[in-house]
């Protein structure tokens, strides 16, 4: 029997292989392994949340909703939107999706046929060029460089441009580099994508988690840009809701039946009691937010710090998420390891799991990714054992 060549050449998520890796060095070795590879609030999902779901499936709500999502839900997110991107945004183009990835995949089945090019950032989220290749796009990825802050290079983006160009994915805060997209950015941005005949996808999941004085501003909110962009916003990184599968976009009125159709051909629908928690997210009084926040911010300077007094080790302190991405060229050379081979060295000989940064694309070779989205002992911890085995067995 033969499997479908999109399947093969689907790629698993690296931060899941390398936890399962983790887990089981830890299962079998008795080792006691920091966990910086995942992407995930350490915090427990605010009470406030939790005691909303439990209310929804005592009175019942555990059967099919709309496709698109409930109305309360969906009316709640417009008006969070509305707030927050300062843009005025109605109920009827919202879409509930259960989970991020869902709303990337259904958008790159709604726009991409065979040999349609899209463009990705590199280094990033690696379910990015896994969509358009299950979709049976030819991914085109945007190198972000380290000089630049990880922001675009406009005229490159501009080469990169083609009439086959069907979808450009944008992604701010990003995912691995903690790097932001300012006004001045969205601006050339969106001048070089309007002749062009891309919709963009404007992932915004870290939007509440900036670390600067300037405040979150999206791509829709340029000229022109309203009705050729899909927000892509949820409840995992800020509300540390994960496991509740649940996100949302923001879809222009000419895209969202086809957007819907895929989501009522996929999973039929969001589960009722969860939406009904998202409600409480967004309206809700959870102290626990605010205190998550200022708590990322703090882990983000120490791990700066940190990172930065590592022999071989630099990185500039991140603007936005909760990653730190630190350049390691210099023990790469030294070694002779890929990033990679870095990143499994490290879990093996440090008890520290992270990322090699070619999980996110090939301009990511030469660094490291952490998720400092763990206790400040455990940062600490993870450093003096990276230093400690940089010191012992690259000599550092």
């Amino acid at each position: 029997m033969k499997i479908s060549n999109r399947a093969q050449n689907a790629t698993a998520e690296g931060a899941f292989e390398v936890l399962a890796k983790a887990k089981a060095l830890e299962r079998e070795k008795g080792i006691r392994v920091i966990h910086l590879e995942i992407g995930e609030p350490d915090f427990a999902t605010p009470k406030g949340i939790i005691d909303t779901c439990k209310a929804a499936l005592d009175r019942g709500e555990t059967h099919y909703t709309p496709a698109a999502g409930i109305p309360e839900l969906r009316e709640a997110v417009a008006s969070y939107v509305s707030k927050t991107r300062h843009m005025d945004v109605d109920s009827s183009n919202v879409l509930i999706s259960a989970g991020g990835k869902l709303l990337i995949f259904s958008t790159c089945m709604a726009f991409l046929e065979e040999g349609d090019e899209a463009i990705y950032p590199d280094p990033g989220y690696p379910p990015y060029k896994s969509a358009i290749k299950l979709a049976g796009g030819k991914p085109v990825p945007l190198p972000l460089q380290e000089e630049d802050e990880y922001r675009i290079d406009i005229d490159l983006l501009a080469k990169l441009i083609t009439p086959k160009t069907r979808l450009i994915i944008l992604n701010s805060p990003q995912n691995p580099t903690g790097g932001i997209l300012q006004a001045d950015d969205l601006e050339k941005i969106a001048k070089v994508i309007l002749p062009s005949n891309a919709v963009v996808f404007s992932d915004e999941i870290y939007s509440h988690l900036i670390y600067t004085q300037e405040p979150h501003i999206s791509i829709a909110t340029m000229p022109g840009m309203r009705d050729r962009t899909i927000i892509m916003d949820g409840w995992s990184k800020t509300y540390a809701m994960t496991g509740w599968r649940l996100a949302y976009g923001i879809i222009p009125d000419e895209f969202m039946i086809p957007m819907t159709k895929i989501i009522n051909n996929t999973v039929s629908c969001t589960s009722p009691f969860i939406q009904f928690a998202g409600i409480n997210a967004l309206n809700g009084n959870n102290p626990e937010i605010a205190m998550m926040y200022h708590e990322f911010k703090s882990r983000r300077d120490l791990i700066t710090t940190l990172i930065n007094d590592i022999p071989g080790m630099k990185m500039m302190k991140p603007n936005g998420a909760f990653y730190a991405y630190p350049n390691v060229k210099e023990v790469l050379k030294k070694t002779g390891l890929s990033s990679k081979g870095l990143a499994e060295h490290l879990l093996y000989e440090a008890g520290v799991a992270c990322l090699g940064g070619s999980v996110f694309g090939d301009t990511g070779e030469g660094y490291l990714r952490f998720s400092y989205a763990n206790s400040a002992d455990n940062l600490q911890e993870a450093m003096r054992r990276i230093k400690q085995v940089f010191v012992k067995d690259f000599g550092l």
